[in-house]
């Protein structure tokens, strides 16, 4: 006989699984692309020789599909930009190679002892390794997605938002490139200067609003907001107490007063935590937003010739 407290938890999960909201269900249908093994390249670096930290990822490689190069998702860990790792990420990684994507779950630098924009360029340069090296291990450099929770989530709508804008966070080590062709952001702080001058956001930039209102402003992604984003799945807790579901909300609504296709899966009675912990199925419903933007994998020379050579059509 099971204990208790195990038979609570069970009922507990149960009750939350299929509490949510989906807002702005898509009618197109999610592509039917069968799940598939993969492999894991561990602790690459993907800073250039001369950045203030070597910074790490693992990279996850699915199975060919269709002779093609495969779509990419730029994972990112949450932590308050002060703490974690992209071991926290390790099961969304799985979950997205097994559908098909090749997946790049990286490290970034921490506050305060590196403040904003730091955590960005980061983020901005792995997307640059991504091109640089997409050919070697046969990557859709076209294709590549963002996903990430918390200060993840923040860091990956900045970066996608700020692309689309051209603003001067660009510079100098943004640009096209680093714009994604759609974003996961899971609990994400998107004004950040609703939340006052906390510890967190405080030591993230570098000291308190009345002193820097225009770092806070640049800071939040709901400022860089233009008709150019890419599409974006929101998914956030409806009791999240850390960083309150409004922010979703307001960054939703900004998205649609500028015509940006946005989804919205609110997951009722969670909080921050558990809506991470008991994330599955909007994770299951973000991958089924990435495949409906995914293109079809690219069929390359290299990739053409790997299938004469095997006897496929």
């Amino acid at each position: 006989m099971l204990p208790k407290a195990v038979v609570l938890v069970a009922m507990a999960w149960i009750g939350l699984s299929g509490c949510a909201t989906h807002h702005g269900v898509p009618e197109a249908d999610t592509p039917a692309w069968p799940d598939t093994e993969f492999e894991v390249r561990k602790s690459l670096i993907y800073t250039p020789d001369d950045w203030p930290e070597p910074l790490a990822a693992d990279l996850y490689l699915p199975g060919t599909r269709s002779g093609g190069d495969q779509p990419v998702v730029l994972l990112v860990h949450g932590g308050g930009w002060e703490r974690r790792s992209r071991d926290d990420m390790t099961g969304i990684a799985e979950d997205l190679a097994s559908r098909g994507f090749a997946v790049m779950n990286i490290d970034y630098r921490f506050a305060p002892e590196y403040t904003f924009p730091a955590q960005l360029h980061d983020l901005q340069v792995a997307m640059h390794w991504l091109h640089r090296n997409g050919r070697r291990y046969g990557l859709d450099t076209g294709n590549i997605s963002a996903f990430g929770f918390s200060s993840g989530a923040h860091l990956v709508s900045l970066m996608a938002l700020v692309a689309s804008s051209g603003s001067e966070l660009n510079a100098p080590h943004g640009g096209p490139a680093t714009r994604p062709v759609a974003v996961v952001a899971g609990g994400i702080p998107a004004d950040l200067r609703a939340f006052g001058s906390g510890k967190l956001i405080r030591q993230f930039l570098g000291g308190e609003q009345p002193d820097m209102p225009e770092v806070y402003r640049q800071a939040s992604p709901v400022a860089h907001v233009t008709a150019d984003a890419p599409p974006f799945f929101l998914f956030h807790g409806a009791m999240d107490m850390l960083v309150p579901v409004r922010q979703a909300r307001w960054l939703r609504e900004e998205l649609e007063n500028h015509g940006v296709e946005t989804e919205f899966y609110e997951m009722h009675l969670r909080g921050h935590i558990t809506s991470f912990l008991t994330s599955g199925q909007a994770v299951d419903r973000a991958t089924d937003f990435l495949l409906r933007h995914a293109a079809p994998p690219v069929v390359t020379s290299r990739s053409a010739q790997t299938a004469a050579g095997s006897g496929r059509q």
